[in-house]
């Protein structure tokens, strides 16, 4: 079977987490609120989802700078990032 390579290029099988998703048909707004602006609405979407590391996986890969991708906002995420670059630099220094 060949993969389908979307607009960013990537396969189709690599996004098909995205059909799973809680937010799927969600008004996008609701995930990239204005500066200062309550995110729980969107975070409570992400709660309970099953593809939510997915999701989360992808925004990190792909550098997503706004909005709430795995119910994490993008404070949360440059601090997820911080702690997985760390965790690689420790782990490089004991090796």
């Amino acid at each position: 079977m060949q993969n389908r390579r979307g607009v960013d290029g990537q396969c189709d099988d690599e996004l098909s987490w995205q059909r799973l998703a809680n937010c799927l048909g969600v008004d996008p707004d609701l995930f990239f609120p204005e500066r200062g602006a309550s995110t729980r609405e969107a975070k409570e979407v992400c709660r309970g989802c099953v593809v939510r590391d997915d999701c989360l996986d992808y925004a990190l890969a792909n550098g997503e700078k706004f909005g709430i991708w795995g119910g994490l906002s993008e404070r949360e995420r440059r601090r997820v990032r911080r702690a997985r670059a760390g965790g690689r630099r420790n782990g490089a220094a004991s090796a």
